[in-house]
């Protein structure tokens, strides 16, 4: 079983300056498409740590103890051979759970915000605060597996002796973050419009769809290239979705103004 306070510091530790710019310059490319005021509203920074710590917290001390959980019991009825000849049925419980803890957590500093306005706030700030919540944890996330990666010996040298095989775990993060950002936005659009919950499900549904592409690799479906083209593909649908909600809605609502003046 994976230590839950140990799995919480990995987060921290092994810091580098590089592993931890290219994390937040992967963040900010995100980000900056929904536009949010943070120089304007800078208490959305707090909303962003807010979210990256709930959510690093919620994964190492629930998560993984309901996974451990749930894979002990199905362990201990069918056997380790008989899961892995149907690891795709298997795997299922562990994403799911994933995804409903990732979500739920991201989540939790808009809720709050969301509480205190006397559960009324505009559709637009639902989803900028929802991608800022979601950039947050995976800025956080991303730097994690940075500085793990840089620490085991990686270097930009690799790149010449490997090519791009080496730089995956950084493309990963990119398309990693760019669907967390994404998600989140959705479920505080759904939160703006009063129907937080269902997109609460969306959103760990479309979670599960990503961690699920995991399992093709052991599965020997999809190669590791293979599963990182559909984990792109996916990020950008989630993202196009979220930013034609957050531009398009804007449009409709300017269009009766027009329409007055005429």
């Amino acid at each position: 079983m994976i230590d839950p306070l140990n799995y919480f510091l990995s987060f921290f530790q092994n810091p580098n300056v590089w592993g931890i710019v290219i994390a937040v310059i992967f963040g900010a490319i995100w980000l900056t498409c929904f536009w949010p005021p943070l120089v304007k509203k800078p208490w959305h920074w707090a909303v962003m740590v807010g979210s990256a710590i709930i959510t690093a917290i919620a994964i190492s001390f629930v998560q993984i103890p309901l996974q451990s959980i749930s894979g002990n019991a199905m362990l201990q009825k069918w056997g380790s051979e008989t899961l892995m000849d149907w690891l795709l049925l298997s795997g299922i419980p562990a994403v799911l759970i994933g995804g409903l803890v990732q979500e739920g957590a991201k989540m939790v500093p808009v809720v709050i915000y969301w509480w205190r306005k006397n559960m009324k706030i505009d559709y637009k700030l639902g989803i900028t605060l929802g991608a800022v919540a979601g950039a947050g944890f995976g800025i956080l996330e991303a730097q994690g597996i940075h500085n793990s990666i840089i620490a085991m010996g990686w270097s930009w040298s690799l790149t010449q002796t490997t090519g791009l095989e080496a730089l995956i775990p950084f493309i990963d993060r990119f398309f990693v973050i760019a669907f967390s950002t994404a998600s989140t936005a959705l479920t505080g659009y759904g939160l703006a419009k009063g129907k937080g919950w269902q997109f609460y499900l969306i959103a760990s549904i479309l979670n599960v769809v990503l961690n699920y592409s995991a399992l093709l690799i052991p599965a020997k479906i999809f190669s590791l290239v293979q599963v990182e083209i559909f984990i792109a593909i996916w990020a950008l649908i989630v993202t196009g979705v979220a930013l034609w909600l957050r531009w398009a809605e804007r449009a409709e609502q300017k269009q009766p103004d027009k329409i007055k003046k005429h």
